[in-house]
């Protein structure tokens, strides 16, 4: 733990409230000190509201600050090309590019400074402590460094902690496989999908990874890093490394994390984020255990600052009893517009995608939705590890999907290898 969460959590034992509140405000008032002058998206959005810095409460926070809509940034790149008003400073001082990775929609294109770089870095910080990586590991990047923020924060976050970086752009995943058993690699960053990925590579090309020294699996762009089933897969495939989860958003930086007393929760970093929960229709707060969507605060990255970003992510908080921190309960749940309503039943792809990898013998799987007599139908295509038992297999997971939504969900086999495989964030959901 950091000098800075100790002091956080001595003074919230003080007064009484959860961690992060205790300092939140004083860093919102100085981020925006610092944002308002300027950065002309924000002083437009204060302004039109009426609204001042000198925020006297949270809730004073929520009744004058709007939220930030995906939809006004991405509208507002489209108005002041390439990179919106939503900058700070003057081009000339920013020194690094990422792009968002446009599951839904068009990209947005995202600028940092120096500072607001290595903000992010240090919260990172926060996600390799809680997995107990330290200088003596060797870390395996497992995908391919594209524009996506996620990328490069982990391989410098890594490289401040003087362990040894191993990139694995460029390879195949046999060749990535060879490189983690030669180099006795001990950490793996990944998405949950290319970790199951990765599993399936080894049987087929006969690696044996009971050599392996993984002993850490650090997690992120899918919900399915705080799937139990997911997560059970992944230890049959890796049985000596443990998977941590972690979110975070190209927009966003590095969120919230998985820590070892809180498996499968994720505590978000209360002193760089305010998080609020919303009901997704109605905007209002909604109370710990229920679901809604997260909205996020940034108290630090004032170059390209975010207030009450609507993430569209689903989450359940709840209050961690021992710390007082805020945890979200089995990580992202989902997207708010990823739900199919089919035949009066809400269908949402993580819910899926748990049944699915409850049956270990699937190994990869795409879901279509269409319409059929002006209903909404889904159905899914699986490719199985064993041939001869695919037609049962279908059988069990039409089984498996019936008892937990009460639908019949059509199940088909697939010729084997024929099904998308995915390294970054999966798309298996096919909108017909």
């Amino acid at each position: 733990m950091s000098i800075d969460d100790k002091t956080t959590r001595a003074q919230a034992a003080k007064t009484g409230r959860p961690p992060g509140e205790t300092m939140g405000l004083d860093r919102l008032r100085a981020l925006l000190t610092e944002v308002l002058p300027g950065n002309r998206f924000y002083r437009s959005k204060l302004v039109l509201t009426g609204t001042v810095p000198e925020f006297v409460s949270w809730e004073d926070y929520y009744s004058r600050m709007p939220f930030t809509t995906k939809q006004e940034l991405v509208e507002d790149q489209t108005a002041f090309p390439p990179y919106g008003s939503n900058l700070t400073f003057d081009l000339v001082n920013y020194t690094r590019y990422s792009q968002t990775s446009a599951t839904s929609g068009r990209p947005m294109v995202w600028l940092d400074t120096a500072d607001s770089w290595n903000w992010m870095l240090g919260n990172w910080q926060h996600v390799y402590a809680a997995a107990g990586v330290d200088r003596r590991d060797r870390i395996f990047f497992a995908f391919s460094f594209g524009p996506f923020l996620g990328f490069w924060t982990a391989f410098e976050a890594a490289a401040q902690l003087d362990a040894l970086c191993i990139p694995g752009g460029g390879m195949s995943s046999a060749a990535r496989l060879r490189a983690m058993l030669i180099h006795k690699v001990s950490i793996l960053c990944c998405t949950p999908t290319y970790a199951l990925r990765l599993g399936e590579v080894a049987r087929e090309e006969g690696i044996d990874l009971k050599d392996s020294r993984l002993r850490r699996i650090i997690v992120a762009g899918e919900p399915g890093g705080s799937v139990g089933s997911v997560r059970d897969t992944v230890a049959a495939a890796w049985p000596k490394a443990r998977m941590f989860d972690h979110y975070g958003m190209t927009e966003i930086g590095p969120v919230a994390y998985e820590a070892p007393e809180t498996a499968g929760c994720l505590r978000i970093i209360e002193n760089s984020y305010h998080a609020e929960i919303i009901n997704p229709e109605s905007g209002d707060r909604v109370g710990d255990g229920e679901i809604g969507e997260l909205v996020l605060t940034t108290l630090g990255r004032g170059a390209c600052p975010l207030l009450r970003y609507r993430t569209g992510d689903l989450v359940r908080g709840v209050r961690d009893t021992a710390s007082g921190e805020r945890l979200l309960e089995g990580g992202i749940l989902g997207r708010a517009d990823d739900m199919v309503l089919v035949r009066g039943v809400n269908i949402y792809p993580r819910a899926v995608d748990e049944v699915v990898r409850s049956i270990p013998e699937i190994t990869e799987y795409q879901v279509k939705v269409g319409r059929k007599s002006a209903m909404t139908e889904v159905s899914i295509a699986i490719e199985t590890s064993h041939h001869n038992t695919a037609a049962m297999t279908a059988q069990r997971l039409e089984g498996a999907l019936r008892s937990v939504f009460s639908l019949r969900i059509p199940v088909m086999v697939a010729e084997s290898g024929s099904l998308p495989r995915f390294e970054m964030k999966a798309r298996r959901w096919i909108r017909e």
